[in-house]
């Protein structure tokens, strides 16, 4: 008798990300529930480690517990290094000589690497050098904020990746700032706790492709549930 793959199966068996195609609410619930027994297990074990899932010291990683406001009226947009970031409109028309800082200051993060058959990751749009959350990506979060919403696991965390393109310290910033774009989607737009959420930017330090470090499928916002 022939057995018929989900969707889901045979995207990643095409090598695609886990959650970039189509699951059921139920089907992603139950992959969420697995990351968070898989990380129960792996803190458990004083190892730092079970089957699917590695934990990792990473350092000079910016978290966010609270997104960033939006821009307020009467501020602008201005190029700090290579990343666009939020600074108050100065009346007289010139630029401040100080940028409103977006992340916190960097330190260690114990980062869960999953394996391939338990990551969520949705290849979310930006514009280039840009943090930017536009409408049209927005219908690709709705399924997550269902699930998540309904969902009685505690805390997620929302990981931005880029691809290698540009420097290291250009793709940690941007790829942070585009987490916690996700995250002040979730919490302004879809409702969800704001102390259920984490941000965290790895850059291109988890590559999903590594064959093709440029490839499209690296710019990725990774979903991962702690606990």
């Amino acid at each position: 008798m022939k057995k018929v793959l989900s969707i889901a199966l045979v995207a990643l068996l095409a090598g695609l990300p886990a959650a970039a195609q189509e699951m059921t609410d139920e089907e992603l619930l139950e992959l969420f529930e697995t990351q968070r027994d898989t990380f129960r297990k792996a803190q458990e074990s004083g190892m730092g480690r079970t089957r699917g899932l590695t934990l990792i010291t990473v350092d000079d990683v910016e978290v966010s517990t609270e997104a960033p406001a939006m821009a307020a009226p009467g501020e602008e947009t201005a190029e700090a290094g290579d990343v666009t970031v939020t600074t108050e409109a100065p009346s007289t028309g010139t630029r401040p000589p100080e940028l409103k800082p977006l992340v916190p200051e960097a330190t260690p993060v114990v980062f869960g690497e999953l394996d391939r058959e338990l990551q969520v990751n949705v290849r979310v749009q930006f514009a280039f050098d840009s943090a930017a959350l536009s409408a049209e990506q927005k219908p690709k979060l709705d399924q997550l904020c269902r699930v998540m919403k309904a969902s009685d696991i505690a805390t997620f965390r929302i990981v931005g990746h880029t691809d290698a393109s540009g420097s290291d310290a250009y793709n940690q910033r941007l790829s942070v700032l585009r987490a916690q774009e996700v995250q002040r989607y979730f919490i302004n737009e879809c409702g969800i706790a704001a102390t259920r959420l984490e941000a965290v930017g790895m850059g291109e330090r988890f590559l999903y492709n590594e064959d093709e470090p440029r490839a499209g499928e690296n710019r990725r916002v990774e979903f991962q549930a702690l606990s």
